[in-house]
This record gives C-alpha cells, sequence and structure tokens, in this order.
C-alpha cells in the first residue's frame, strides 16, 4: 500500500540537469523586503523557504547554490525580520523568509511581521510553492503546525522539506515521518511527497533542486 506523504523518488535523469543547470550559475542577493510595495517586480517564478530558528534553512539555501555564505550574507543584523530575494540563472527567484518562533521579539514585531507574511504568501502571483523545512530531530511542532494553517489560508501550496536527517539514526527516521504525515493529513496545501534532507551528506539536494527547476 502507498503510504500518504511518501519520500521523494530522485527524479529521471532529464529533471536532475534541469536542475544542475538552474544553480550551476551564480545565485545572487537581490534585497530585503519590509513592506509589500518593496517586493520587486513579479516578472519571474519564485519559490520560498520557511522554517523556524535553527532548522538549518540558510544552510539548505547555501546548498542548494553551492555558494557557502549567501543565505548567511542576508543575515546581517538588521534584515532579520525582511523577506530576502536571491535570483537562480534567468529565470527564479529564490526567496528566504526569516526564522519564526518569536520568544525575544517584542509583540509589535512579530504582528508587523505575521502581516507582512500573510500578505506575501496570500498576494504574490508570481510564488509557485513553499518548502517548509522541519528538523529531523524534531518532527512537527505547534509553531510549524501554525505556519501550515497559515499557507491553507494563503492557498499556497507547501512541500516539506526534512532536514539533517543524517543526525537521525536509520532506524529511528520511520518514526519522524510517521509523525510529519500525521501532521500534514490535517492541512489541505500540504503537497503529497516529503523530501528528505542533510545539507552536510548532501542528501535530497539534486532532487530538490529538480523538484524546484521542473515547477511550472
Amino acid at each position: 500500500m502507498q503510504l500518504p506523504f511518501p519520500v521523494a523518488e530522485e527524479p529521471d535523469p532529464q529533471a536532475l540537469e534541469k536542475g544542475r543547470l538552474l544553480f550551476a550559475g551564480e545565485t545572487a542577493f537581490v534585497k530585503g523586503v519590509v513592506a509589500m510595495d518593496g517586493l520587486p517586480d513579479p516578472d519571474r517564478m519564485e519559490v520560498c523557504f520557511a522554517g523556524r530558528s535553527n532548522v538549518g534553512k540558510s544552510t539548505l539555501i547555501n546548498a542548494l547554490t553551492g555558494m557557502k555564505a549567501l543565505a548567511r550574507a542576508s543575515n546581517t543584523p538588521g534584515r532579520t525580520q525582511e523577506i530576502n530575494f536571491f535570483t537562480a540563472a534567468d529565470g527564479h527567484y529564490l526567496v528566504d523568509l526569516p526564522g519564526y518562533g518569536y520568544a525575544n521579539a517584542p509583540i509589535p514585531v512579530v504582528e508587523k511581521w505575521q502581516r507582512l507574511l500573510k500578505q506575501y504568501l496570500s498576494g504574490r502571483q508570481t510564488l509557485r510553492r513553499a518548502f517548509l523545512l522541519i528538523d529531523a530531530r524534531h518532527g512537527v511542532k505547534k509553531v510549524d503546525e501554525e505556519i501550515m494553517s497559515l499557507l491553507d489560508s494563503s492557498a499556497l501550496t507547501f512541500q516539506v522539506v526534512l532536514t539533517k536527517a543524517d543526525k537521525v539514526k536509520e532506524v529511528d527516521r520511520p518514526k519522524v515521518l510517521d509523525q510529519v504525515r500525521d501532521a500534514l493529513s490535517k492541512h489541505p496545501a500540504a503537497f503529497p511527497e516529503i523530501v528528505v534532507t542533510s545539507s552536510e551528506k548532501g542528501w535530497g539536494i539534486p532532487t530538490l533542486r529538480a523538484i524546484i527547476a521542473t515547477l511550472e
């Protein structure tokens, strides 16, 4: 029987090559945005990456692009609550959303950021998919569920990317996947495949590149 939310299989060679080519050139930081009127022109397809703090988002973006300091360069003080745009080749924006989990942020800052996030997710016509990063060591937490509900209400398809899978013993991974699948089953906007990655080991990186490159 096919499991709900299976792990994404390795794409065919044509898709893998398309993904390789998309990220073979230079990826450049464009700008950080704090309000909707600051968004770049919607002149190309874009995907965004969301995840709670310390989930490994910057490391994953760096692994995808092959540029070790790319995402870190956009996380300098003052940009922590910005939506950061990068160009990949000629045809894509990669969009880095700030890590969520706001224990140390003042309430007005949190509210302003949540408003901007909701406006962006529901109002950006060129946004094709959100990649929601979940730490394989911890599974889905309450704050992740809140973002999933926001994505549901924005009618934006999101796909879970498990990060740091190499930090979980192979025997324990099925239990983590079961917990994630159970959480996803409650969310209609969830894409029915999970991508399992390790930025350190390179696991799943070619697959994720191919998924991004073949979105229409």
